[in-house]
């Protein structure tokens, strides 16, 4: 199994639900995100070239995440969910699954020491 990555940035606000009115989440606040998508094949379903996938293939990933998640209220965005690191990286999962099929993995970072991962079964 051959397994790459690539990383896209964005800036957005969200409020979390559901957390005591004192923790500092409840309140609306920002952060300068990371989210870094997994993509992977075996080495018999490489292209021609000998890619997983060709990175530019992802462009058309970035513009959707500088259309609708960079400089946005998440809350207003992400929908039917508190959007929680973890539940950002699975809606993004949801969303390009189809369209990528060899993703495995989305990783989201809301400040340098966190991360939270999704990774379907």
């Amino acid at each position: 199994m051959l397994t790459i990555s690539k990383e896209f940035h964005f800036s957005a606000s969200h409020q979390l639900a559901h957390l005591p009115t004192d923790h500092p989440c409840s309140r609306m606040h920002g952060h300068n995100y990371i989210v870094v998508i997994e993509l992977s094949a075996a080495s018999d379903a490489l292209t021609e070239a000998g890619f997983v996938r060709d990175y530019r293939d992802l462009a058309e990933l970035k513009d959707w995440i500088d259309t609708n998640l960079d400089h946005r209220h998440l809350n207003d965005t992400v929908p039917g969910r508190n959007p929680s690191a973890e539940h950002i990286a699975m809606w993004v999962h949801e969303t390009w699954s189809r369209q990528l099929p060899e993703l495995t993995a989305v990783r989201v970072s809301e400040t340098p020491k966190t991360w939270a991962e999704y990774r379907p079964s």
